[in-house]
């Protein structure tokens, strides 16, 4: 561990472990947001990477912990180990569907990513966690973009995959610090970790892309102008909205604390921690003008 590494208090009081307590219907429809299949199978490609990257990223942070000392940080560390483990087994669930209900496709995509994810394990640890560092910087970037435009992006859209994304995402920005404290207190090295920001962002959205791909491939959508028109525009708005934590990410002063969590994240965890602990999680509303917080307290802002 660095001598020179100090923890810092997070934006958020905890990171809560949670139950991902809603199940997909059988019959889920692959292109889930109405007349875009183009957004639907960019979600869908990222739901494909999600298997394979984050028991990565569970396996090195337990790797990182035999050099880290700091009780604080261990605890998020495992935290962080413990919600992803829920987000990886339920984005299974959701790409078991996306596979059996006309997609089969995507088994092919989903081994080229087990081996790309299996000659990362075997870089340096150094490489890894910086690759993560880097990665959770986008997430956090991810996180801005489908909560704040989350009308723009999911009105009308399937309730169960809606939900899921936004709970996903309020997890990641939840322990949105766990990866860039976790590089720093083992190493802090700077150009590796600006190569991280990169490394990681650029490596899982080249495969979430390839998904997206095969998926419309098989639709025949690239055939037609208005395919290709809808894949530049969500492409686009992908970078717009997320490119921007990545380049704030490069500074070398950087801290993701710096981020401010949006207050729907913040709504949505206060009901949350008021919702009965076996209960189902209540779905979004998609059909609403503002698509609220989906507990009884909960006002979406």
């Amino acid at each position: 561990m660095q001598s020179n590494y100090q923890y810092a208090p997070k934006q958020v009081a905890e990171i809560v472990i949670r139950a991902y307590a809603f199940e997909f219907p059988d019959d889920l429809e692959p292109q889930w947001i109405p007349g875009n299949p183009v957004r639907s199978h960019l979600f869908n490609g990222m739901s494909l990477t999600m298997p394979y990257l984050e028991p990565y990223l569970i396996k090195s942070t337990q790797k990182a912990m035999a050099f880290i000392s700091d009780p604080q940080l261990l605890a998020d560390m495992r935290a962080f180990n413990g919600q992803e483990a829920r987000h990886f087994q339920c984005h299974r669930r959701l790409n078991d569907l996306l596979k059996a209900n006309g997609y089969p496709e995507l088994a092919a995509v989903e081994q080229r990513m087990a081996a790309s994810f299996e000659r990362l394990s075997q870089r340096s640890l150094r490489t890894q966690l910086a690759y993560n560092a880097g990665f959770e910087t986008m997430t956090n970037g991810f996180t801005h973009w489908l909560i704040n435009r989350r009308v723009a992006l999911f009105r009308n859209a399937s309730p169960w995959v809606t939900s899921f994304w936004l709970m996903h995402m309020v997890e990641e920005t939840e322990h949105k610090t766990v990866a860039f404290d976790t590089y720093m207190a083992y190493s802090g090295n700077y150009p590796a970790r600006a190569f991280g920001v990169f490394h990681g962002s650029f490596h899982l959205v080249g495969y979430g892309l390839l998904g997206m791909l095969t998926a419309l491939k098989k639709d025949r959508t690239l055939r037609q102008w208005r395919g290709l028109a809808a894949l530049v525009r969500e492409v686009s708005s992908m970078i717009f909205n997320v490119g921007p934590f990545l380049l704030r990410a490069l500074l070398p002063w950087h801290n993701p604390r710096c981020e401010d969590d949006p207050r729907w994240m913040k709504d949505w965890i206060a009901g949350h921690a008021a919702h009965p602990k076996d209960a189902l999680l209540p779905l979004v509303d998609t059909q609403s003008a503002d698509i609220p917080v989906p507990f009884p307290s909960g006002a979406g802002r």
